[in-house]
Protein backbone atom coordinates (compact mmCIF):
# COMPACT_ATOMS: atom_id res chain seq x y z
CA UNK A 1 0.00 0.00 0.00
CA UNK A 2 2.42 2.97 -1.67
CA UNK A 3 1.43 6.78 -1.00
CA UNK A 4 4.04 8.12 -3.53
CA UNK A 5 5.14 11.76 -4.09
CA UNK A 6 2.91 11.47 -7.05
CA UNK A 7 0.19 10.47 -5.51
CA UNK A 8 0.63 13.66 -3.01
CA UNK A 9 0.91 16.11 -5.63
CA UNK A 10 -2.38 14.63 -7.16
CA UNK A 11 -3.81 15.49 -4.44
CA UNK A 12 -2.70 18.60 -3.82
CA UNK A 13 -4.06 19.58 -7.24
CA UNK A 14 -7.49 18.40 -6.47
CA UNK A 15 -7.49 20.17 -2.70
CA UNK A 16 -6.62 23.10 -5.62
CA UNK A 17 -9.72 22.24 -7.45
CA UNK A 18 -12.18 21.52 -4.69
CA UNK A 19 -11.35 25.59 -3.17
CA UNK A 20 -11.95 26.55 -6.33
CA UNK A 21 -15.39 24.85 -6.64
CA UNK A 22 -16.22 26.67 -2.98
CA UNK A 23 -14.93 24.11 -0.57
CA UNK A 24 -13.79 26.44 2.02
CA UNK A 25 -13.28 24.26 5.68
CA UNK A 26 -9.51 24.61 6.30
CA UNK A 27 -9.98 20.93 8.39
CA UNK A 28 -11.99 19.41 5.23
CA UNK A 29 -9.16 20.54 2.88
CA UNK A 30 -6.08 19.11 5.54
CA UNK A 31 -8.20 15.93 5.50
CA UNK A 32 -8.18 15.28 1.73
CA UNK A 33 -5.39 16.09 1.32
CA UNK A 34 -3.79 13.98 3.87
CA UNK A 35 -6.45 10.89 3.06
CA UNK A 36 -4.62 8.47 0.12
CA UNK A 37 -7.88 7.90 -1.73
CA UNK A 38 -6.34 6.04 -4.58
CA UNK A 39 -5.92 2.76 -1.35
CA UNK A 40 -9.78 2.90 -1.17
CA UNK A 41 -10.10 2.24 -4.76
CA UNK A 42 -9.72 -1.03 -6.96
CA UNK A 43 -6.12 -0.82 -8.57
CA UNK A 44 -7.60 -0.39 -12.33
CA UNK A 45 -9.19 3.09 -11.40
CA UNK A 46 -5.83 4.30 -9.56
CA UNK A 47 -5.07 6.64 -12.13
CA UNK A 48 -8.79 7.77 -11.40
CA UNK A 49 -8.34 8.38 -8.06
CA UNK A 50 -7.68 12.17 -8.48
CA UNK A 51 -10.04 12.85 -10.52
CA UNK A 52 -13.20 15.11 -9.31
CA UNK A 53 -15.49 12.00 -9.92
CA UNK A 54 -16.89 9.20 -8.00
CA UNK A 55 -15.96 5.21 -8.95
CA UNK A 56 -17.69 1.97 -8.37
CA UNK A 57 -16.38 -0.32 -5.68
CA UNK A 58 -18.65 -3.13 -6.01
CA UNK A 59 -21.64 -4.03 -4.65
CA UNK A 60 -23.65 -1.72 -6.53
CA UNK A 61 -21.95 1.43 -4.98
CA UNK A 62 -19.50 3.84 -5.62
CA UNK A 63 -17.16 5.45 -4.02
CA UNK A 64 -18.02 9.32 -3.38
CA UNK A 65 -17.13 12.21 -5.84
CA UNK A 66 -14.45 14.00 -3.65
CA UNK A 67 -16.38 16.98 -3.89
CA UNK A 68 -19.63 15.65 -2.39
CA UNK A 69 -17.49 14.26 0.40
CA UNK A 70 -15.81 18.00 0.88
CA UNK A 71 -19.41 19.24 1.15
CA UNK A 72 -20.95 17.09 3.10
CA UNK A 73 -18.33 16.84 5.65
CA UNK A 74 -17.96 21.12 5.61
CA UNK A 75 -21.77 20.88 5.94
CA UNK A 76 -21.51 19.28 9.27
CA UNK A 77 -19.64 22.03 10.63
CA UNK A 78 -18.20 20.24 13.70
CA UNK A 79 -15.13 20.51 15.64
CA UNK A 80 -12.57 18.16 16.90
CA UNK A 81 -14.02 15.75 19.59
CA UNK A 82 -17.57 15.83 18.26
CA UNK A 83 -19.62 12.99 17.70
CA UNK A 84 -20.52 11.89 14.50
CA UNK A 85 -22.80 9.27 12.87
CA UNK A 86 -22.34 8.15 9.09
CA UNK A 87 -25.11 6.35 7.57
CA UNK A 88 -23.25 4.33 4.86
CA UNK A 89 -19.52 3.15 5.63
CA UNK A 90 -18.89 2.39 2.25
CA UNK A 91 -15.23 2.02 1.14
CA UNK A 92 -14.49 4.18 4.16
CA UNK A 93 -13.13 7.20 2.16
CA UNK A 94 -15.56 9.44 4.06
CA UNK A 95 -15.11 7.86 7.33
CA UNK A 96 -11.68 8.64 7.54
CA UNK A 97 -12.02 11.92 6.74
CA UNK A 98 -13.95 12.42 9.29
CA UNK A 99 -11.35 10.60 11.41
CA UNK A 100 -8.83 13.08 10.05
CA UNK A 101 -11.19 15.65 11.30
CA UNK A 102 -10.46 14.72 14.67
CA UNK A 103 -13.98 13.30 15.08
CA UNK A 104 -15.83 10.35 17.02
CA UNK A 105 -17.26 8.55 14.17
CA UNK A 106 -19.82 6.14 14.71
CA UNK A 107 -20.60 3.84 10.91
CA UNK A 108 -23.30 2.05 9.49
CA UNK A 109 -23.23 -0.33 6.29
CA UNK A 110 -26.30 -2.55 4.88
CA UNK A 111 -24.09 -3.90 2.32
CA UNK A 112 -22.36 -6.91 4.16
CA UNK A 113 -19.45 -7.50 1.39
CA UNK A 114 -18.24 -4.02 1.65
CA UNK A 115 -18.95 -4.11 5.41
CA UNK A 116 -16.67 -6.75 5.77
CA UNK A 117 -14.07 -5.51 3.92
CA UNK A 118 -14.12 -1.65 5.13
CA UNK A 119 -13.79 -2.84 8.84
CA UNK A 120 -10.14 -4.68 8.23
CA UNK A 121 -9.13 -2.15 5.60
CA UNK A 122 -9.73 0.94 7.69
CA UNK A 123 -7.43 0.06 10.92
CA UNK A 124 -4.42 -0.92 8.05
CA UNK A 125 -4.43 2.41 7.15
CA UNK A 126 -4.78 3.65 10.89
CA UNK A 127 -8.11 4.71 10.62
CA UNK A 128 -10.08 3.16 13.43
CA UNK A 129 -14.01 4.54 14.19
CA UNK A 130 -15.55 4.11 17.68
CA UNK A 131 -17.75 1.70 15.94
CA UNK A 132 -18.10 0.54 12.89
CA UNK A 133 -21.47 -1.92 12.32
CA UNK A 134 -23.50 -3.57 9.83
CA UNK A 135 -27.01 -2.81 10.29
CA UNK A 136 -29.84 -0.65 8.53
CA UNK A 137 -29.00 3.22 8.23
CA UNK A 138 -32.83 4.19 8.31
CA UNK A 139 -32.92 3.32 12.16
CA UNK A 140 -29.75 5.08 13.19
CA UNK A 141 -27.74 3.95 15.70
CA UNK A 142 -29.85 5.11 18.67
CA UNK A 143 -27.86 3.27 21.67
CA UNK A 144 -24.63 5.66 20.69
CA UNK A 145 -27.12 8.80 20.62
CA UNK A 146 -27.65 11.53 21.03
CA UNK A 147 -24.98 13.12 17.64
CA UNK A 148 -23.60 16.46 17.11
CA UNK A 149 -23.83 15.39 13.65
CA UNK A 150 -25.48 12.63 11.17
CA UNK A 151 -24.34 12.03 7.66
CA UNK A 152 -25.84 10.31 4.84
CA UNK A 153 -23.59 9.28 2.18
CA UNK A 154 -26.87 7.55 0.04
CA UNK A 155 -29.39 9.21 -1.67
CA UNK A 156 -33.17 9.28 0.54
CA UNK A 157 -36.25 9.11 -0.86
CA UNK A 158 -37.70 10.59 2.51
CA UNK A 159 -35.79 11.67 5.81
CA UNK A 160 -35.72 9.10 8.33
CA UNK A 161 -37.59 10.10 11.58
CA UNK A 162 -34.87 8.38 13.39
CA UNK A 163 -32.00 10.09 12.91
CA UNK A 164 -33.52 13.43 13.60
CA UNK A 165 -34.29 11.51 16.86
CA UNK A 166 -30.67 10.94 17.57
CA UNK A 167 -29.61 14.57 16.63
CA UNK A 168 -28.32 16.62 19.39
CA UNK A 169 -29.86 20.20 19.87
CA UNK A 170 -27.92 22.42 17.89
CA UNK A 171 -27.28 19.25 15.97
CA UNK A 172 -27.13 18.76 12.08
CA UNK A 173 -28.15 16.22 9.95
CA UNK A 174 -26.66 16.39 6.60
CA UNK A 175 -28.95 14.53 3.72
CA UNK A 176 -29.30 13.86 0.37
CA UNK A 177 -32.67 14.01 -0.10
CA UNK A 178 -34.84 12.55 -3.45
CA UNK A 179 -35.39 9.56 -6.16
CA UNK A 180 -33.18 10.01 -8.70
CA UNK A 181 -31.51 12.87 -8.23
CA UNK A 182 -30.81 14.07 -4.44
CA UNK A 183 -31.29 17.84 -3.11
CA UNK A 184 -28.60 18.33 -0.55
CA UNK A 185 -30.51 19.06 2.77
CA UNK A 186 -29.54 20.11 6.11
CA UNK A 187 -31.43 19.92 9.20
CA UNK A 188 -30.22 21.61 12.30
CA UNK A 189 -32.32 20.75 15.67
CA UNK A 190 -33.42 23.88 17.66
CA UNK A 191 -35.40 22.25 20.17
CA UNK A 192 -36.79 18.74 21.13
CA UNK A 193 -39.23 18.88 18.27
CA UNK A 194 -38.38 22.04 16.23
CA UNK A 195 -35.90 21.72 13.19
CA UNK A 196 -34.28 24.30 10.77
CA UNK A 197 -34.30 22.86 7.07
CA UNK A 198 -31.75 24.56 4.46
CA UNK A 199 -31.11 23.00 1.22
CA UNK A 200 -27.47 23.26 -0.97
CA UNK A 201 -28.63 22.24 -4.38
CA UNK A 202 -28.62 19.24 -6.57
CA UNK A 203 -26.48 15.49 -6.34
CA UNK A 204 -26.40 12.46 -7.66
CA UNK A 205 -26.00 9.62 -5.01
CA UNK A 206 -26.74 5.76 -5.08
CA UNK A 207 -29.86 4.97 -3.36
CA UNK A 208 -30.22 4.20 0.42
CA UNK A 209 -31.47 0.94 0.74
CA UNK A 210 -33.13 -0.74 4.01
CA UNK A 211 -31.85 -3.82 5.73
CA UNK A 212 -32.06 -6.90 3.38
CA UNK A 213 -29.28 -9.33 4.51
Amino acid sequence: MQDTFTHKGMRKKLVAILKSKGILDANVLTAINKIPRHLFMDSGFIDHAYVDKAFPIGADQTISQPYTVARQSELLNLKKGDKVLEIGTGSGYQTAVLLEMGLQVFSIERQNELFKKTKIFLPKLGYRPRKLIFGDGYIGLKEEAPYDGIVVTAGAPFVPKPLLAQLKVGGRLVIPVGDKSQIMTVFTRKSAKEFDKKEYGEFRFVPLLEDKN
